[in-house]
């Protein structure tokens, strides 16, 4: 079964924000690289996307939210995501792009993690 892909505007941004780190990090070479198959790995789970494991904010929300994990060391990313039936179609909602060393959505900062 292939699924939707669908990204939202959030995560669009939270990609391009990475992406123009990532050049002024690095180069823009590597950024576009970096870019390129960050998009590659999105468009991956257009099938099997339940092959990914369950997000660590998945405690926080009612939907299930999974992670597709994208890049290594500095440029490791946890693409967020959750898996919609919209109708007859299927859909994977991209939620966000976030760099692996992130707080997780949801947790608060002053309470200490007691799991």
């Amino acid at each position: 079964m292939k699924y939707r892909i669908e990204i939202s505007s959030v995560a669009e941004a939270e990609a391009v924000g990475a992406f123009l780190n990532l050049s002024q990090l690095t180069s823009p070479v590597t950024a576009n690289q970096w870019h390129g198959g960050l998009l590659e790995a999105i468009g991956s789970l257009s099938v099997m996307p339940t092959r990914c494991s369950l997000a660590r904010e998945n405690k926080y929300f009612s939907q299930e939210i999974r992670q597709l994990l994208y890049g290594r060391g500095h440029t490791s990313y946890r693409i967020l995501f959750t898996i919609l039936e919209i109708g007859e179609v299927q859909t994977v909602r991209i939620l966000h792009v976030r760099h692996s060393s992130q707080q997780s959505i949801g947790e608060n900062p002053e309470e200490p993690d007691t799991a």
